[in-house]
């Protein structure tokens, strides 16, 4: 099948590791051209290069998404580099788990102003390309109770800001979709963590999935590029979880 996505120019935050990084690469191996950005200038390297690799245009710059001037200067270099931007990929996180002050305040900045700061820069060259996709990465603890508060509120209020987009810039033929992950496994993870330090916490998550695995970063890739690509031109405004079954509400 072809995705439509060649020669599109895909901005990913957060892009040098685990969910980003398979995501660039999916990108790039349909042809798309892409930007990433990070904290880890060693880990964006590599991973510039691995997109490189495929035959496509790869930008990388060190950038805290937080701070608001720096992702706008990383999202003009971007555009700059690639020649269009046609797709943004909001999936830096801050992992704020620590239900205090600081907690919410990492997860508000990073997660959810980072992201919305992003969208209001990319839309305009979205519309003057004559549309494309914005995908918000939350999660499955934005869909149920369990989670860290500071983290599943933010994620939540992605998926809630994603549907609201969606009705508004469809009129400029831009689709908007959410994909939550569930419980990913990947090289340097959380998880990956969890299971050396605490197995009976890792086991427990894992019986929980009725596949009896966690997921990879490969299967989220996937998903984000199609919800990207020209196929799915009819979905906007959805919720798509990527998580094995591990969510019962969508059973």
């Amino acid at each position: 099948m072809d995705l439509g996505l060649a020669g599109h120019g895909v901005v990913i935050t957060g892009g040098s590791k685990g969910i980003g990084r398979a995501t660039a690469l999916a990108f790039a191996d349909e042809g798309a051209n892409v930007a990433i950005c990070a904290r880890s200038a060693d880990a964006l390297e590599d991973t510039r290069k691995a997109i490189e690799s495929r035959g496509v245009k790869a930008f990388a710059a060190s950038c805290d998404v937080s701070d608001g001037p720096a992702l706008e200067a990383f999202l003009d270099d971007a555009k700059a580099a690639l020649g269009n931007i046609r797709v943004l990929v909001n999936n830096a996180s801050g992992f704020g788990v620590s239900d205090d002050e600081a907690g919410w305040q990492r997860g508000f900045e990073i997660d959810m102003m980072a992201s919305v700061r992003a969208t209001w820069k990319v839309t305009p060259w979205l519309a003057e390309a004559g549309g494309g996709a914005i995908i918000h990465i939350a999660s499955t603890s934005g869909l149920e109770a369990g989670s860290p508060p500071p983290y599943a509120a933010v994620k939540a209020a992605l998926i809630s800001h994603s549907k609201t987009l969606a009705i508004n810039l469809a009129p400029q033929n831009i689709r908007v979709n959410t994909i939550a992950p569930g419980s990913i496994e990947f090289p340097g993870g959380m998880w990956e963590t969890i299971q050396k330090v605490n197995a009976p916490a890792y086991e427990s998550i894992r019986d929980s999935i009725p596949f009896g695995r966690l997921g990879t970063a490969e299967e989220v890739a996937a998903a984000v590029v199609f919800v990207a690509s020209a196929p799915a031109s009819w979905i906007t405004g959805v919720t798509l979880s990527v998580d094995g079954g591990q969510h019962k509400g969508n059973l």
